[in-house]
């Protein structure tokens, strides 16, 4: 057997072991070891990875494969090389630049909690989660930077789910890069639970679950909608209490969609109060009143 494995096209040497030790002595560098799941078998290695660190792009991920920054039980690895389940990962990971471009921002956060791995914020209407689309300031984002500077080496500065700029409630932000890791495996697999209040407009009748995919307008590109080709989506709702001309109720999630619990209600006839984009007029007196003094829509996580 040869002592050296060359790689006959780019001449490489995958038998090379790469010295993960302290992440080579290199500042701000992090290591992660996981094992494949199952039922990523028969997927090439970066687009398992891809499916394993989404805060992550595949140019991102690529990268570090070709950098001897990724090795597969105990062995450094290649991009298009398979993947069966079970296989130990040891990912190096490196700085992330682009976070570091955003500036922080001296904004007031509501921490609910922290300790050294998590931040629970409670997010006000109005706010923005990440800075884009004509909001690259005065972010949930720029307000981490400011509150603990070293987010800037974590991808997406350790946000792992957005709210709407309107919608209210509790954020989950990680502080390290493995807690960051955890929380979106826990969220893939469904074991973080995400609950909302919603008041909506009209007598909800009984509770129930609203399974229809969710994806762009096909004529408001700038909306949502529940559409053939989008992507599975599913809200289940149950009735908290009843008024004259609307009804809380409480909604949980099984997928994560743009928009999904505002266009699910709306799809059934049951808008949220106060949405300015998926509402409606209402010739109900009483919900016309509600509706003025709502200045957003009617939803809290």
């Amino acid at each position: 057997m040869m002592n050296r494995l060359i790689n006959e096209q780019d001449g490489r040497d995958y038998s090379a072991k790469p010295d993960f030790s302290a992440a080579n002595g290199r500042e701000n560098e992090n290591i992660i070891d996981l094992t494949i799941p199952d039922n990523l078998a028969g997927l090439r290695l970066d687009q398992a990875l891809a499916q394993l660190f989404p805060q992550w792009s595949r140019s991102r991920l690529q990268g570090w494969i070709e950098q001897n920054h990724v090795r597969v039980d105990g062995l450094a690895a290649t991009s298009k090389q398979k993947v069966w389940g079970g296989e130990a990962i040891c990912v190096i990971t490196s700085p992330v630049e682009s976070d570091q471009n955003h500036q922080a921002e001296a904004i007031p956060l509501n921490i609910v909690f922290e300790d050294d791995h998590l931040l629970v914020i409670n997010k006000p209407a109005g706010l923005v989660v990440h800075p884009g689309n004509g909001n690259w300031h005065g972010t949930l984002l720029n307000a981490l930077l400011n509150h603990a500077p070293q987010l800037g080496r974590i991808p997406r500065a350790g946000i792992v789910h957005r709210l709407d700029k309107d919608t209210t409630g509790l954020l989950v932000v990680a502080k390290t890069i493995e807690a960051q890791f955890d929380l979106v495996r826990q969220l893939q697999q469904h074991a973080v639970k995400r609950h909302y209040l919603a008041l909506v407009l009209g007598n909800v009748e009984k509770d129930g679950t609203v399974d229809a995919p969710v994806g762009r307008h096909p004529v408001h590109r700038t909306r949502m909608a529940v559409v053939q080709n989008g992507k599975p989506a599913r809200t289940h709702y149950r009735i908290l209490e009843k008024f004259t001309a609307s009804t809380l109720l409480h909604c949980s999630l099984e997928t994560g969609r743009t928009h999904q619990i505002r266009v699910h209600l709306m799809s059934i006839g049951y808008p949220l109060a106060g949405d300015p984009v998926y509402g409606k007029p209402s010739p109900d007196p009483s919900a016309a009143r509600i509706i003025a003094q709502l200045p957003r829509q009617a939803l809290h996580a």
